[in-house]
């Protein structure tokens, strides 16, 4: 064999031995990065389940305190309104 012959086959079989490590390493490199999102998934799963049970125990502590309480929406217009800040009040010291 030539020397040329020798040199591409050599090139050549280092860029197909490159083109495979390369494939192997990007795949196992989407493996993880797919592994990470199903990671995310379920920690954002999981806070929102503890999302849920605090509005749950919120919504049934406002219940149990409705029962213990009267309660009854106030209507702006009944509270009486302060005398404004232009001097009156001060003017009266």
């Amino acid at each position: 064999m030539s020397r040329a012959s020798k040199l591409t086959l050599l090139g050549t079989s280092l860029f197909a031995a490159g083109t495979v490590v390369f494939v192997h390493w990007a795949q196992k490199a989407d493996q993880e990065a797919m592994h990470q999102g199903v990671l995310r998934d379920i920690e954002q799963r999981r806070i929102k389940r503890e999302r849920q049970a605090d509005f749950d125990a919120q919504r049934a502590l406002e219940a149990e305190y409705l029962k213990e309480q009267s309660v009854r929406e106030s209507n702006l217009d009944d509270v009486p309104r302060l005398p404004s800040s232009s001097g009156g009040a001060a003017a009266e010291r």
